[in-house]
C-alpha cells in the first residue's frame, strides 16, 4: 500500500496518482491539505524522504517568506511550519513502508513500485 500525500487540484499530484493507479497500485489518499499532520508525521516522512526539511517545502510560497523563514531556517522552525502550514509541504510525496519519494517529476514515483 502507498501512502499519496495528495492535492487534487495540482496537475503534479493528479499526474502521480495516475501513474501509480495505472501500475496497479493499492492508493491511500492522504488529503494533507484538509487533515493536516502531525509532527510526527511531517517528522517521519521526512525521516523516510531521507532529506532535510528544506528540500520537502515549497519554499517558493508566498507564505514561506511571510512567515520569515528561509533555507537556513533551523529545522524546528521548518518542521512546525509544516505543521502549521500544510500548504509548505511538497507535493506530492508517495511513501510505503519506511522509503519516501516526492513526486517531481512524476517518474520518481517509480522508485516505489
Amino acid at each position: 500500500m502507498i501512502t499519496y500525500w495528495h492535492n487534487p487540484r495540482c496537475s503534479k499530484s493528479r499526474a502521480g496518482l495516475a501513474l501509480l493507479e495505472e501500475r496497479g497500485q493499492q492508493v491511500e489518499l492522504r488529503l494533507y491539505l484538509q487533515d493536516g499532520p502531525s509532527l510526527a508525521e511531517v517528522t517521519a516522512l521526512r525521516d523516510a524522504l531521507g532529506l532535510d526539511a528544506i528540500a520537502m517545502m515549497r519554499s517558493g510560497e508566498k507564505l514561506f517568506k511571510e512567515l520569515g523563514l528561509t533555507k537556513t531556517s533551523p529545522e524546528t522552525d521548518l518542521l512546525a511550519a509544516m505543521v502549521a502550514h500544510p500548504i509548505l509541504i511538497e507535493r506530492p510525496i508517495a511513501a510505503k513502508a519506511a522509503k519516501a519519494v516526492i513526486g517531481r517529476p512524476t517518474e520518481a514515483l517509480e522508485a516505489l513500485l
